[in-house]
């Protein structure tokens, strides 16, 4: 990927897709302390530190690989409503993922079941079919978050592999 420090906007009915700022922390902070938001991600809220942490990664990824995760908005109100994108999180993991951008989604607990998970997907995805040239992706996801295999099997991803990570059962999947 390319060397750059712009995280592009992306645009969809309802959400703007942009880079994360400064200001953005506590709403980054609310959602990762939120269990809810947690449960099938780290198993438990985050502290402060980790989740600032999380943030400087999902933002240096742009500027080192040219593709990371975005901060969601609501578009009518400027809402912060989660973060989406792609990373490679050098994960210790078999089969090994390293180097494959692997999406990833999260959406604070207020706004599950309204549909902007399908939406923001589709959008990151849509990009990613321009950016990665049609280069396999990755994602990783607990095998009781039934609403998140939804989501990317409705994406074609498809499961490939029962591992774990981090002593966890995890699925992963497959696009491209």
């Amino acid at each position: 990927m390319t060397d750059t420090t712009e995280t592009p906007v992306i645009e969809t009915p309802r959400t703007i897709l942009r880079g994360h700022k400064l200001s953005d922390f506590d709403s980054f902070v609310a959602m990762w302390t939120d269990p809810l938001h947690t449960r099938f991600i780290t198993g438990q809220p985050l502290p402060r530190e980790e989740v600032w942490a999380r943030m400087l990664r999902y933002r240096g990824h742009w500027q080192l690989l040219g593709f990371g995760y975005w901060v969601v908005e609501e578009k009518e109100t400027g809402r912060f409503l989660g973060g989406a994108g792609f990373q490679d999180a050098k994960r210790e993991m078999e089969p090994s993922i390293e180097g494959l951008p692997e999406a990833g989604w999260g959406f604070v607990s207020a706004v599950h079941g309204q549909g902007f998970a399908t939406e923001v997907v589709g959008a990151m995805h849509e990009w990613a079919d321009r950016h990665f040239g049609g280069a396999k992706t990755v994602c990783i996801i607990d095998p009781e978050n039934v609403a998140s295999i939804r989501i990317a099997e409705k994406f074609d991803y498809r499961e490939t592999a029962r591992t774990t990570y981090k002593g966890s059962p995890t699925l992963l999947f497959e696009r491209g």
